[in-house]
């Protein structure tokens, strides 16, 4: 082990350091190398995007969570109304007759309050809805970012055995999944 740290090497780092001590005068490894770097550049933008639509769905479904919960409390808000309105309904049978106007304005009053707080808690409720559907936008956009960058990941594992190899069908399936991958990081930005 040197004083300059412990650095491993994988196969594809060993035959870019040898082309380019050797003058790297072979095209294949040439092609070969620049394709990889160009993937791994392609495969990085993949990544950070497939992580900026993830905790874009993890804040829109926590932003749901408190439409939901902000609509739940306006639903008990609801229901205590409720229950007053029906002890003003109960009142209204056992009060003379002289206070019986009284008890039906606070009946008129609670099912205006009820009435109010039901259109915020149906709001609130549409505001949740849209936060997690929003949220399932950026769930789908994040697998088929995820699923371009593992493409590309297998294509830089392709390249590096195929200069290895050398062999001609490790280099068309290097190029065929690397332009799957391409086509999944363009379905992703067009949000399909």
């Amino acid at each position: 082990m040197s004083g300059h740290g412990f650095h491993v090497h994988g196969p594809h780092d060993h035959e870019i350091e040898h082309a380019a001590h050797h003058g790297g005068k072979d095209p294949f490894q040439g092609r070969i190398a620049v394709t990889t770097a160009i993937l791994a550049t392609v495969g990085a933008l993949f990544g950070y995007m497939g992580g900026a639509t993830q905790a874009n769905a993890s804040l829109y479904k926590n932003n749901a969570a408190i439409k939901k919960t902000e609509a739940s409390n306006q639903w008990n808000y609801y229901q205590a109304k409720s229950s007053k309105q029906s002890l003003q309904e109960l009142a209204l049978q056992l009060v003379s007759e002289e206070k019986k106007a009284d008890v039906r304005k606070e009946i008129d009053r609670y099912k205006a309050e009820k009435a109010e707080i039901k259109e915020g808690a149906d709001k609130l409720e549409a505001e949740a809805r849209d936060w997690d559907h929003q949220s399932d936008e950026q769930m789908h956009l994040h697998h088929r970012w995820a699923q371009a960058t593992t493409a590309l990941q297998v294509s830089i594992a392709l390249a590096a055995i195929t200069l290895l190899t050398r062999r001609k069908w490790l280099e068309i399936g290097m190029y065929a999944v690397a332009g799957g991958g391409t086509l999944l990081g363009v379905a992703a930005a067009l949000h399909m």
